[in-house]
């Protein structure tokens, strides 16, 4: 009777500690490599490879009124990016209202769809002479027009884009960043390291970052977005936590982007024409302008 009730108990601590240790396992945080992976191959198929595909196949094969390879990357890109920041939303622990996430996804792919329309314009301008670098009224196509109403047409049309455009798809995009980073804590004990598939993935991310802030000038919000990481990495140490290894992918990624922009800003900062083009004080400027300025005339 002793004996059974013994290999009772054994057999009660035994199953009570394969729960325990499952438990344990499934608790670990793990490193989102499809949700990474998934998000720079659309970030760099279909919004950084455009250049690329432009000038491989220039628009002088396409008819100017239909859109060609690039936009059909560009219309692509307007559906997939809302499907992807929905997918962040889905893995962060943060929920938002359902009236809220309908409202940024719609912002987001109007936002895109805006900068489609308007970058499509201003790549058939540049074939008819239209100068990037320079703001829409000093651009010598816009002084032969004969009617002066066309050039505050584009104007706004740039104001959209700039602007308007830029921001309704950049607000939603680094809130769900932010979002996605606040479940990206574990405790002490399961601290854990970045995978050597994040390590590979980190310079191909923080150069897609680095094209967001610069190409969009969405630097302050970005760098918002940095101090509210740091702040909120301040506050879950005094709780017992520290990132895992998606939130230290993020924070080094965001570090790098940061560090690639002091020297961009720095290499053009006495460039009297991007200045013309880029005012103020807070002053960094568009890829797209310098290659315009500087590299255009070389390749073409």
């Amino acid at each position: 009777m002793q004996a059974s009730n013994r290999k009772r108990h054994a057999a009660a601590f035994l199953a009570r500690f394969v729960l325990a240790v499952v438990s344990e396992v499934d608790v670990l945080p793990q490193f989102h490599l499809d949700l990474w992976t998934l998000f720079l191959l659309q970030s760099w198929t279909l919004d950084l490879a455009r250049p690329i595909v432009m000038w491989v196949f220039p628009f002088g094969w396409f008819p100017l009124n239909r859109p060609g390879p690039a936009e059909c990357l560009h219309l692509l890109y307007c559906c997939s990016s809302p499907l992807i920041l929905f997918k962040f939303l889905e893995r962060s622990p943060r929920t938002l209202p359902d009236f809220l996430v309908h409202l940024g996804i719609t912002a987001v792919a109007m936002g895109t769809t805006a900068h489609l329309v308007m970058d499509s314009v201003m790549l058939r301008l540049v074939q008819a002479g239209y100068e990037l670098h320079l703001p829409v009224r000093e651009n010598r196509v816009m002084k032969i027009l004969t009617a002066p109403g066309l050039v505050d047409i584009f104007e706004l049309l740039g104001y959209y884009d700039d602007t308007v455009g830029h921001v309704m798809w950049s607000v939603p995009y680094f809130l769900v960043l932010f979002l996605y980073f606040g479940g990206c804590f574990c405790h002490k004990k399961q601290q854990q390291k970045m995978p050597r598939a994040a390590w590979i993935l980190m310079l191909p991310n923080a150069l897609y970052i680095w094209f967001v802030v610069t190409e969009r000038q969405t630097f302050i919000l970005f760098l918002f977005t940095c101090f509210a990481m740091v702040a909120t990495v301040m506050q879950q140490r005094r709780r017992g936590f520290v990132t895992n290894g998606n939130g230290l992918f993020m924070i080094l990624s965001f570090s790098i982007a940061l560090l690639l922009v002091i020297p961009w800003s720095s290499c053009w900062w006495r460039d009297e024409v991007l200045r013309r083009k880029h005012r103020g004080l807070l002053f960094i400027p568009q890829p797209r302008t310098v290659f315009s300025l500087h590299f255009q005339k070389l390749m073409f």
